[in-house]
């Protein structure tokens, strides 16, 4: 399986004055605003990116950190075959992924994705 890239999701409580604050101070540019989610990539390098968050749309649960894949079907069977704890099943979402959320060894809050 080939990992894409690893974006790191913080949970906010006003997500437009932190998208606003990160544009402002570091130029950071938008590249994906659903309300409810924000990401973020530094304009030399789109792989450098982070999202804001403020309540997962269709998940139970707010997703710590987002990694993208080849092969999410692959992953997803490499989860429940460890016995990770599925926290949102494989699910293909109405804006163009297909994801789950699993929680890690430490309790950390996985969302496994990719573009469909």
């Amino acid at each position: 399986m080939r990992v894409h890239r690893v974006v790191p999701n913080l949970k906010v409580t006003d997500i437009a004055a932190t998208r606003d604050h990160y544009v402002r101070v570091y130029g950071f540019e938008v590249v994906m605003d659903m309300d409810w989610i924000v990401t973020l990539s530094s304009p030399e390098d789109r792989l450098r990116q982070f999202s804001l968050i403020t309540e997962d749309a269709t998940a139970p649960e707010h997703p710590d950190i987002s990694i993208e894949v080849d092969d999410v079907d692959g992953a997803y069977a490499a989860a429940l075959e460890r016995g990770a704890e599925i926290v949102h099943p494989l699910t293909d979402e109405p804006w163009g992924v297909r994801r789950f959320f699993h929680r890690d060894p430490s309790g950390t809050v996985v969302n496994t994705l990719a573009h469909r």
